[in-house]
């Protein structure tokens, strides 16, 4: 599998796709909508586009779901930025991308250790339950991130390749699992795994919706088998069929055009 990525991975990166008008964008659009939907947006790839690129909404589509998108899009601009600018990871920049990912749906929990904001990329005060899991209790959240952060802030630099999409997937798994937010992980966690592709100048990661419950099971078998290899092949695969993707959309637009009438 690492050798058919290698290989689409330095086709992908001859066509040049980054000097196609507005290509990144409309790959951003994409992973965005595929985030989202994840989390349950009701809006459509084609609705994501008209709210992006025209600031229409889509009729009979909750506000909510509308402001998730933007919020998410925004984000991934900030961290596009800084991934030109080298930054590194640190707590505080991963705040900062929380805070923006939920910045018009997120608000105040009151709990019986204090209140937080997930809107202003608080890290929660509560204890977290999903699915069967209990996540790591919330004093130790603060330590567990700088601890993932000093553990990829180490390797960053040296990786390269087939190797930072691995990093980026060990990124992933290591956030989501310490859950450090009371909303919004599952969709930081992911800009954080494209964080490292953009600082690299990778292509970027899609996780694609129709692979939902893959994804969800990749998680937990990850754990379960103590082993990150099981994430890394569920994320080289799903890197692996985006570059076809791309590399076939590439393929129809040098058949060239005829006029029908």
């Amino acid at each position: 599998m690492w050798s058919e990525l290698y290989r689409l991975n330095e086709k992908y990166k001859k066509l040049n796709l980054h000097d196609v008008i507005d290509y990144e964008k409309f790959c951003i659009i994409s992973i965005v909508w595929h985030s989202t939907k994840i989390e349950g947006c009701s809006l459509t790839e084609t609705d994501t586009k008209v709210l992006l690129e025209n600031d229409i909404t889509a009729a009979g589509k909750s506000l909510r779901d509308h402001l998730m998108i933007r919020d998410h899009f925004d984000a991934f601009q900030h961290i596009k930025k800084y991934a030109k600018q080298k930054r590194k990871l640190s707590p505080e920049f991963i705040q900062e991308i929380g805070a923006l990912v939920m910045k018009n749906t997120g608000g105040v929990t009151n709990t019986i250790s204090g209140s937080f904001d997930t809107s202003k990329g608080d890290l929660r005060l509560a204890q977290v339950y999903v699915d069967k899991k209990y996540f790591p209790d919330f004093k130790k959240v603060p330590n567990l991130l700088e601890t993932l952060c000093k553990s990829i802030n180490d390797k960053i630099d040296s990786v390269k390749g087939v190797e930072t999409l691995k990093l980026a997937a060990d990124l992933h798994y290591n956030f989501v699992n310490i859950h450090p937010f009371g909303d919004g992980n599952g969709r930081t966690a992911r800009l954080l795994m494209n964080y490292i592709q953009l600082y690299h100048n990778e292509p970027l990661i899609k996780i694609f919706t129709d692979d939902r419950a893959e994804y969800i099971d990749a998680l937990n078998e990850t754990e379960e088998k103590k082993n990150l290899d099981v994430f890394r092949e569920f994320i080289g695969k799903q890197e692996i069929k985006f570059l076809k993707a791309e590399i076939d959309k590439h393929k129809n637009l040098n058949k060239g055009f005829s006029l029908m009438f």
